[in-house]
């Protein structure tokens, strides 16, 4: 049983919060799904006032605090040391569709120190992933979180996200995908890039990679995968920072096979 500091307990209590009012909301989309007026407008309620209910639980318990939200962009905040990155609804798409796969998201940002604290946290299946830097990644307070150990890529098992309507890169995807679907046991794309990274960390899928991600989609992943024995760089291999959008996240044995195939195409 491993207990999370204050800091992570804030954090958790807000996830929860924002998650029961999410599963209730999620309920309705199903029936939503098979009506005529379908749920679009509804879900993006949901999505905002997820951020709400957020961002006044975390500020009641650190003010002064920056803030940078999906929806509603950045405040900079009376602390300028310190900042949440949150998404308030990740994998928005699935919940529009009533397809239990989503997640809240939230990282601390301390100036100098990079992310110092970030959980996932799916409110359908009761899964909470978080981590503390220098401190581990655990699931819910009851398990450890490790990478996979696979070595070989003809057993692996790697997430990816497609770019959807409007967004460039189709090109590059189906070239790296090529590559990839060559080489592995199997490819999956799941829908929700914070859920991938959990997963990563948690060690059932061994490795992940997408290009054009936001920063509050990875912030917490980027912690969690890093804390549980993971690799994270861009997916050209570089040093990954928030503002790169491009991440390959995976085991250490598979990251450098992983980076060679994108390479490849």
């Amino acid at each position: 049983m491993t207990t999370p500091s204050a800091l992570l307990q804030v954090m958790m209590a807000a996830a929860r919060k924002a998650g029961r009012r999410l599963a209730r909301d999620f309920g309705e989309v199903s029936e939503l799904q098979v009506s005529k007026k379908g749920p679009g407008d509804f879900v993006s309620q949901a999505d905002l006032k997820s951020e709400e209910i957020l961002r006044e639980e975390l500020e009641k318990a650190r003010p002064g605090y920056g803030f940078l939200g999906e929806e509603g962009g950045l405040d900079e905040g009376s602390d300028k040391t310190h900042r949440w990155i949150v998404d308030p609804l990740d994998g928005t798409t699935n919940f529009l569709h009533a397809i239990p796969h989503f997640a809240v998201n939230i990282a601390l940002e301390r100036d100098g120190a990079g992310i110092v604290a970030g959980l996932t946290f799916n409110p359908i299946s009761n899964e909470m992933f978080w981590a503390e830097k220098g401190k581990g990644a655990f699931l819910n307070t009851e398990k450890r979180l490790r990478v996979s150990a696979r070595r070989k890529l003809d057993e692996s098992l790697i997430a990816t996200g497609i770019p959807f309507t409007g967004k460039p890169g189709h090109g590059v995807f189906l070239k790296e995908l090529h590559q990839m679907t060559q080489r592995v046991a199997g490819v999956r794309r799941f829908g929700s890039a914070a859920l991938d990274l959990a997963y990563v960390a948690a060690g059932r899928f061994d490795g992940y990679w997408e290009r054009g991600l936001k920063p509050w989609g990875m912030a917490a992943g980027w912690l969690i995968v890093t804390e549980s024995g993971g690799v994270i760089t861009t997916a050209d291999g570089a040093t990954f920072t928030l503002e790169d959008g491009a991440v390959l996240a995976a085991n250490p044995d598979l990251h450098g096979p992983y980076l060679e195939r994108l390479k490849a195409a």
